[in-house]
């Protein structure tokens, strides 16, 4: 298929406003893509790459070479020089990129140029949300939607559960199975503004596990063979020997693991998030790393166990075989109570430990990987959300020379957008400024001599706030008290931020007397 088709219908759907329309449009094009192209196409309309990240920042896209008058590029021309640039390495590797970047660029036309531009940057919101995409596919590939999403809770990635469904409909969706050595997108939690609001979400007796300050980690053992992936589906095997070895010494040869990596004091308490974060995504020195900064490792679930899989199977049965196969030192403290003065007192405990809190969770949940499933509630102590970088403002004073005053957003699902809702310079360290300057310069989206230097929307920043209030200043007509940087989240993706509803609902249930 060529490059211009799938260019065409993406302005199709940006300027379609309904949701069937936008649906209409997708499907369409499913409708007639070849099978060994499907993955492309849906990823390209879903905003994103196959590749997932080639190294072209946008500096490398300024200046490009001049457009063809003719399209005639397909998706596979497209996509084969997208992975020789990500595979570009070494020495010289700068200049090689560019010289592929061209490449690429001098095929396409002004249309195309504009397009990819937009999908290299991360600006690609033309309202093909997955959701938008799922009931696509659904339409494409005369499968039910339910089915669809079914598969895609088990493979965890959109353009290869569309794919299955437009060359092989119902029967291929059905058999994606959990795979062992592949990662499954992770069950997340909502939230409650305390335990007892909790307990009463949740419905009577729950189970409460601590939520520990780590790195979410999913963990895959055949034989003798361990993967280890984030919460973000990356995989970081290599830089936890830790939980390799912990993994591999479990009476299990066939096993899925969900739980958290966490780097703790002498006196068992956690170092700060950024220490975990640091030492379990740091690919070199490894060895000594592991010296001066161990890992330690608790599950929280079972996925699947001996050729059996366990999404499907209540919390409570998926904690009875987790409990047969892990030792109890490495399962994550959990208490089963419906009291709620019990439970206050193991959240005191939890967070006095210096963790964040509790995950509360419904002994009939079952793993609704990928979803905020309303089984599992999560209670802080205080009001935090994760939100995105939009912008930042040069520092002056003690601060100059230094993006300083972060620019905040909530996800909006229904656009695809971020809504800003305040902005913030307090809590931020000479080490964080330090960083964050460089990183922001680094995925800058304009010029970066103005007093604001907007980015792509790709850092994931927790917030703590006093409360929220009514502002026609921004946007969304609200904005954030008292905002103040706790840390960045690199284990988090911008569609993992919290949206602008959840800021809504905080706002409307601080007003209710």
């Amino acid at each position: 298929m060529l490059f211009i088709d799938v260019v065409r219908v993406s302005e199709a759907v940006t300027r379609t406003s309904a949701r069937l329309g936008k649906i209409g449009h997708l499907a369409e094009l499913l409708s007639r893509v070849p099978p060994e192209e499907a993955e492309i196409a849906i990823s390209y309309l879903s905003g994103e790459l196959p590749q997932r990240q080639v190294g072209v920042g946008w500096r490398a896209l300024q200046e490009l070479p001049p457009p063809k008058l003719v399209a005639t590029a397909t998706l596979t021309d497209v996509d084969a020089l997208l992975s020789r640039i990500k595979a570009v390495a070494g020495p010289g590797s700068q200049a090689m990129r560019k010289a592929l970047v061209d490449e690429l660029f001098a095929g396409l036309t002004t249309q195309e140029q504009a397009f990819l531009v937009r999908l290299l940057s991360g600006e690609l919101r033309q309202g093909a949300l997955e959701g938008v995409m799922i009931e696509a596919v659904a339409k494409a590939s005369g499968a039910p939607a339910a089915e669809v999403r079914r598969a895609l809770t088990l493979r965890g990635w959109l353009p290869a559960v569309g794919a299955a469904a437009l060359s092989g409909g119902v029967a291929a969706l059905r058999a994606v199975k959990l795979e062992v050595g592949r990662a499954v997108a992770p069950m997340l939690a909502g939230s409650a503004p305390n335990v007892a609001a909790a307990l009463e979400k949740v419905g009577g007796t729950a189970a409460l596990e601590w939520k520990l300050d780590g790195i979410r980690v999913q963990t895959h053992r055949s034989g003798q063979e361990v993967k280890v992936f984030t919460r973000t589906l990356d995989q970081i095997t290599r830089q936890v020997p830790e939980l390799v070895e912990a993994v591999l010494a479990l009476p299990a040869a066939d096993i899925v693991l969900d739980g958290e990596v966490i780097a703790l004091r002498p006196d068992g308490r956690p170092h700060p998030f950024q220490v975990t974060a640091s030492r379990a995504t740091t690919k070199n020195d490894v060895a000594r790393l592991r010296e001066t900064t161990p890992l330690s490792v608790f599950f929280f679930d079972l996925l699947r166990l001996d050729g059996r899989d366990l999404l499907d199977e209540p919390y409570s049965v998926r904690q009875e075989a987790l409990a047969r196969v892990v030792p109890a030192e490495l399962i994550t403290p959990r208490l089963v109570t419906q009291d709620v003065a019990e439970a206050e007192k193991w959240f005191a405990d939890a967070v006095r430990a210096g963790h964040e809190g509790l995950v509360v969770k419904s002994p009939a949940s079952v793993y609704a990987a990928g979803r905020r499933g309303s089984g599992w509630i999560k209670v802080k102590p205080r009001h935090t959300l994760d939100l995105v970088v939009l912008a930042a403002e040069w520092g002056h004073g003690r601060r100059e020379g230094w993006l300083s005053n972060l620019h905040l957003g909530a996800r909006d699902p229904d656009t695809g957008g971020f809504v800003m809702l305040g902005k913030t310079f307090k809590g931020l360290t000479d080490e964080l400024l330090t960083w964050q300057t460089e990183r922001f310069l680094e995925i800058a989206d304009g010029p970066t001599d103005s007093w604001v230097v907007k980015v792509r929307p790709e850092l994931v920043v927790e917030i703590a706030f006093d409360g929220v209030q009514h502002s026609p200043r921004y946007p969304g007509g609200m904005a954030l008290r008292f905002a103040r940087v706790l840390r960045y989240r690199p284990d988090k993706r911008p569609e993992d931020a919290d949206t602008v509803e959840t800021v809504r609902s905080l706002m409307l249930s601080a007003s209710r007397p």
